[in-house]
């Protein structure tokens, strides 16, 4: 479960950082908007770290939260650096978003077959979240009819 967790907060981490990366670089119509909601994704994004690496060390382990380890072992693409309109932030945000998520829910299994019921738990609460800033930005993106 220690280093399962610590997959997790690694991509967890990462896409936080992936966040403020939107946040501080985007540009356009709708900046304060996007702005404000990449921040409010971001600092949800550290909750849930927080969670995941709390939970790694309860178990006894070591939670591996630094630059250097989150580099090693995220299994998500580098951000697009070069973006800066507000479309092309939600879209990459979104994309890394629900790779996180749908590694989230595998995690949640793998952790149920294992019969940490506890560890479990707190994925699906993490998968649960990952859903509602998922949501949130895909909210932003124009309707198709």
């Amino acid at each position: 479960m220690i280093q399962l967790l610590n997959q997790q907060l690694a991509d967890t981490l990462d896409l936080g950082l992936q966040a403020k990366q939107a946040h501080w670089n985007v540009k356009g119509p709708n900046f304060i908007g996007l702005h404000a909601l990449f921040d409010q994704i971001a600092e949800k994004l550290e909750e849930l770290t927080d969670e995941l690496a709390e939970r790694a060390v309860a178990l006894g382990g070591v939670a591996l939260g630094t630059v250097q380890s989150v580099t090693e072992s995220s299994r998500l693409p580098a951000y697009p650096v070069a973006l800066s309109s507000g479309p092309s932030h939600l879209g990459a945000l979104a994309d890394a978003i629900a790779a996180v998520g749908a590694t989230t829910r595998s995690a949640i299994d793998s952790a149920a077959q294992a019969g940490d019921a506890d560890t479990a738990d707190l994925f699906t609460e993490v998968s649960r979240a990952l859903d509602k800033l998922l949501w949130m930005l895909e909210a932003h993106q124009p309707a198709s009819a």
